[in-house]
This record gives structure tokens, C-alpha cells and sequence, in this order.
């Protein structure tokens, strides 16, 4: 009952923090709540004997694919990779010629933004694109004097359907695919058709609930942003592409993924460390980078982790296992994940249901895990809290000054994520 009273309890103070108090301040020093009530969750839990030392060091030192330390490894040096193009300008200088090939046509932006976005969040990472696009969106649409929710909502929305294309899109999708052995091409067979019904199914709503505001001319043009070092950007896409060609062959040449990425982003730091030093300039964009890397996420996915196998070691995971059954995996696990994410984001879900998953045998274990992956990569569209994403985007909009409530974050967010999924899942029952 303890473990069952803590992990209630950080949960629910992770979702008020999220709501109420985002961040906290300490004199200078900012730190986002909602990792930290979720260590305190975690310290609480082990000071009380929730859970064994012994039985916890084992777990995380466990040579195997759901170590958490692996995982985070992985997702960390491969948001470096994505992050240092972004440093560099990389992703500006798209979103500005997105903006400019549109010219004044509404909708040649529309679906001009779709499909970059589309493109790459394939290849790097929702999160990224979201924090990078969002900014040039707002610029652009006060400039041209034009309703700006349109491209942020299809910008979110591209973003949080694409990410389930390659296992390193999302998280969510690098945690419960690694902690099951399912490489990157088994994972790319598997969700690329999915994936292409629910951009087509997302792409259709949009549009139908913006054509209307698409019809007006926009009246201005987007300055085109200049990327300032050229080298460091063909250093940076060099070691990105060759980490994504690597990760793909990795289970052919027998390589974990997490040691390809870490291998990748000490690379891209040496050699940009030695360039900085040949040109005699400071690295700065590096070391940008670096602060920028989601460290936090380090303690969150860790106490997570610590809740989750004291509910494991007394048998709650196991209890839900049962309860949800093997039949109709896809929909039972597709809708509950999805439903679970916006109660208590997708990364904690995704933790918790690789235990619930783990009892399930053959194809039905097959079709939790992929099932699992969609609900949270779309249960991020319903509502801000289904994923760090919609709280990092909410907060952005406030600072540019766009109205967009919680309200608004549902209507659209019912809209297009519920259909969305039933296509989705369907067409997984489908592949599967």
C-alpha cells in the first residue's frame, strides 16, 4: 500500500505542479517542478522501505535492454545531435524558407509547414522542432497580420503524429521499444504505415477546421535567416545522419543503440571542440548545446523508475496485466495509454506500462508495445499535460502573447487526436 499511496501522490502533485507552479525559484537558480516533487515522490519512497537498495541498484546496473540508464543515454545524446543544428541555425533558416515559399498564400503555408515539420521530426525530435518553430510562427503571422493558431496548432500536431515514425522521434518511443529489443528497422516496418494513416487523417481535420481562416492573403514575408558558420553545420548534419544510418543497421551489426549515439555526440563535441580551436573562436554554440540537453530528465525518468518496480515488486503492475487481458491488446492498450498520458504526462505512462506489458506473451505483448507507443505520441494533441511538449508549447505561447487556454488545447485536441488514434490503431491490427 505504500508504494500504491507514494505513486498515487507524485503523480498527482506532478499534474498541480505542471498547472500551478512550473517552475521553482531558488534565489537565482530556476528548476522545473515537475521532476522534482517526482524525486522527492522517489527519496520519500526508499527512506520509508518501499523498496529494497540492493534490489533497485541491481535494476539500474542490469545489463539489458529496459536498463533506464541506456535509455536515457540514448534519448539525451541523440536531443545533443538535434539540438546543435539548432544552435547553429539550422532549423530557423528552414522555418523561414518554409515561410518564404508560401509568399502570401495561406494555404501554400499550411501545407508547406505540415510537411517540413513532417519531415523533420522524422529525423530529430518533436520537442526540438516544437520549441524551434513555434517563435517564427508567432513572428511571422503578427507580421503579416493573420491568425497564427492555424500553423501553431498544425506545427504542434505534425510534430506529435510524425514522432512515432523512428523509434528516436519521441521518448515515449525510445523507452518502451528499447526496453523490448525492437530495433530500428523492426520499429520502422512496423509504424511507417500507421504512422502515414494518422499524418493524413490529422492533415484532413486541420484543414477543415481551418479553411475558412486560410482563404485570407497574409501581408507580409519572412525575413530569411543567414546561418553564420557553414562548417559546423555540414560537422552537425554529418554526425546526425550517420547516427540515424548507424542506428538503423545497428541490429544487423549487433551495436546497442544508446553506445551509437553516445558514440555519435562525443564525436560531434571533440571535433567541434578542435574547430573552435583551429579557428581560435570560443565554442559557444556547443556549449549552448549542452545546457540546453534535457538533464532534468535524468531524475524524472530514474524516479519514475524507482515507483514503478516498488509497484512492480508488489505485484500492481502485474494485477493491471491481468485485468486488461490479452485479447484486444491493440485497443485496450492504444486507448488506455492514451488516456493515461494526459493524466499523468506520457514519459511517467510509458515507464509504468512497460511493467503492465511485461506479463503479456507473443503477438499480444507485440501489440501492447506498439499500441502503447501511438497513445503516447498522440495523447500529447489532447491536452497540455499528455506530454512535455504541450507544457513546453503552452508556456511559449503565453510569451509571445497568444491566447490559447486549456479549453482551446481540448476542443482541438478531442478533434483531431480521438480519430486520429482509431485510424492509427486499426491500421497497426492491420500490419500486425
Amino acid at each position: 500500500m505504500l508504494a500504491i499511496g507514494i505513486g498515487i501522490a507524485s503523480c498527482v502533485a506532478m499534474i498541480v505542479s505542471v498547472l500551478f507552479f512550473p517552475q521553482i525559484k531558488i534565489k537565482k537558480l530556476k528548476l522545473d517542478s515537475y521532476w522534482v516533487v517526482v524525486l522527492l515522490g522517489a527519496i520519500l519512497l526508499i527512506s520509508l522501505g518501499g523498496i529494497d537498495l540492493k534490489y533497485l541498484g541491481s535494476e539500474l546496473i542490469k545489463d539489458s535492454s529496459m536498463n533506464p540508464i541506456k535509455i536515457l543515454i540514448l534519448f539525451i545524446t541523440m536531443t545533443v545531435l538535434s539540438v546543435f543544428l539548432d544552435e547553429i541555425g539550422f532549423f530557423s533558416y528552414l522555418a523561414s524558407r518554409t515561410l518564404k515559399l508560401a509568399k502570401n498564400s495561406q494555404k501554400k503555408l499550411f501545407v508547406w509547414l505540415y510537411v517540413i515539420v513532417s519531415i523533420l521530426t522524422v529525423f530529430t525530435s518533436n520537442d526540438i522542432i516544437v520549441l524551434t518553430f513555434t517563435p517564427f510562427i508567432c513572428y511571422f503571422a503578427k507580421n503579416a497580420k493573420i491568425n497564427p493558431l492555424p500553423y501553431l496548432v498544425t506545427e504542434f500536431v505534425a510534430a506529435n503524429t510524425m514522432s512515432m515514425t523512428l523509434i528516436i522521434g519521441n521518448p515515449t518511443n525510445i523507452y518502451i521499444a528499447t526496453s523490448y529489443g525492437v530495433s530500428f528497422i523492426d520499429y520502422f516496418k512496423v509504424m511507417f504505415i500507421p504512422t502515414m494513416f494518422a499524418a493524413l487523417v490529422s492533415f484532413a481535420l486541420l484543414y477543415l477546421l481551418f479553411r475558412k481562416s486560410l482563404q485570407k492573403t497574409a501581408e507580409g514575408t519572412a525575413e530569411l535567416v543567414a546561418i553564420k558558420d557553414k562548417v559546423l553545420l555540414i560537422i552537425g548534419l554529418v554526425h546526425l545522419s550517420a547516427c540515424t544510418i548507424i542506428l538503423a543497421i545497428s541490429s544487423f551489426v549487433e551495436i546497442e543503440m544508446w553506445l551509437v549515439s553516445l558514440i555519435s555526440a562525443l564525436s560531434l563535441l571533440l571535433i567541434v571542440t578542435v574547430y573552435c580551436l583551429i579557428k581560435r573562436k570560443k565554442p559557444v554554440e556547443m556549449g549552448l548545446t549542452l545546457k540546453r540537453a534535457p538533464w532534468q530528465l535524468i531524475p524524472f525518468v530514474l524516479s519514475m523508475f524507482t515507483i514503478i518496480l516498488a509497484l512492480q515488486a508488489n505485484s500492481v503492475t502485474e494485477l493491471i496485466s491481468k485485468f486488461l487481458g490479452e485479447k484486444n491488446a491493440v485497443f485496450k492498450y492504444g486507448a488506455l495509454s492514451f488516456l493515461s498520458a494526459n493524466v499523468i504526462n506520457n514519459i511517467p505512462m510509458s515507464v509504468f506500462f512497460c511493467s503492465v506489458i511485461a506479463p503479456l506473451q507473443g503477438v499480444a505483448q507485440i501489440q501492447a508495445i506498439y499500441a502503447t507507443i501511438i497513445g503516447s505520441n498522440l495523447g500529447a494533441i489532447l491536452t497540455p499535460i499528455g506530454a512535455l511538449a504541450g507544457i513546453m508549447w503552452s508556456s511559449l505561447l503565453k510569451t509571445h502573447e497568444v491566447k490559447y487556454s486549456y479549453l482551446d488545447f481540448v476542443k482541438y485536441g478531442v478533434v483531431i487526436s480521438i480519430p486520429s488514434l482509431i485510424v492509427t490503431l486499426l491500421a497497426l491490427i492491420i500490419i500486425l
